[in-house]
């Protein structure tokens, strides 16, 4: 009974798949591992979300293997596109789904993972939207990635309903997106794509813009508790990115899967206990 109503639940004809958002990203199925090219700013915000989900998951683990860090680790990444962001990961250990609803999208990551051995072993890409996977995957992965994805979705709540079903309990939920303020409209939209062209025209719909109080609040409401959310900055000049108090332009978020008591995980609660001080994981990830 269980498994038909999650078909019926997450049946195609209700999608958090965007068409529209689709056909703005066909255009450019080809570009992804263009580093100077539209996905330009993707390509160096690696330096400060690779390394933010690295410290994040190491500091909730006493585990460590040398030299792959996130090995053992199965990690899915919504929206992968090119696999910009699944390649650094499968790079650390992890073991990478990568999905994608663009078929096109998948293929350009399959092709560029294809020159890399390693990661050919590590990352499997499937075309696929999130719903279309809940059901084989319920509480499958120890972590989700969804960077620059929920602007994009058509139903937010339904997505975070869905990342929860496939996550484990106690695993993690990384988010990078854009807040919706007259700033971000100005820099996200007016500067960034039509100005400056940092990002393609028509890339992002201020109205589809997520506050980080919105966020948190669909988080908390469907088993998350929000760890840290941190603000994040571009500097256009420089084409790099950098850390910030603020999250009125752009911003990352980690909440972790609540274990089945609503309760956080029995590590973690041990080492507050030991430490006599809140765990790593419940402040400012930076």
């Amino acid at each position: 009974l269980f498994r038909l109503t999650v078909k019926r639940v997450f049946s195609t004809s209700h999608s958090s798949v965007d068409s529209e958002e689709m056909k703005k990203f066909q255009r450019l199925a080809h570009k992804w591992w263009d580093e100077e090219g539209e996905y330009s700013a993707l390509h160096s915000m690696n330096d400060i979300r690779v390394p933010f989900i690295r410290d994040t998951l190491l500091s909730m683990t006493s585990d460590c293997h040398l030299g792959s860090p996130l090995s053992g680790v199965k990690i899915l990444d919504v929206g992968c596109g090119g696999g910009l962001l699944s390649e650094p990961l499968g790079r650390l250990g992890a073991s990478v789904t990568g999905i994608d609803p663009l078929e096109d999208n998948i293929r350009t990551a399959d092709q560029h993972k294809s020159f890399d051995p390693v990661l050919a072993k590590r990352i499997q890409y499937k075309s696929s939207s999130l719903e279309e996977i809940v059901e084989e995957s319920m509480e499958t992965f120890d972590v989700i990635v969804a960077s620059e994805v929920v602007e994009h979705v058509a139903d937010l709540e339904m997505f975070i309903k869905c990342c929860s079903q496939v996550l484990k309990p106690e695993g993690s939920l990384f988010i990078t997106t854009i807040n919706k303020t007259q700033l971000s409209y100005v820099l996200g939209i007016v500067v960034a794509e039509k100005i400056m062209g940092i990002v393609p025209d028509g890339t992002h719909e201020w109205e589809k813009f997520v506050p980080p109080e919105e966020l948190e609040r669909l988080l908390e409401s469907n088993g998350f508790s929000v760890k840290a959310v941190n603000g994040m900055l571009y500097n256009p000049l420089s084409g790099s990115w950098s850390w910030m108090e603020s999250t009125s332009v752009n911003y990352a978020v980690h909440a972790v899967k609540l274990g089945p008591q609503g309760q956080s995980s029995p590590t973690e609660a041990l080492s507050e206990m030991e430490s006599g001080q809140p765990s790593a994981t419940a402040g400012p990830g930076m």
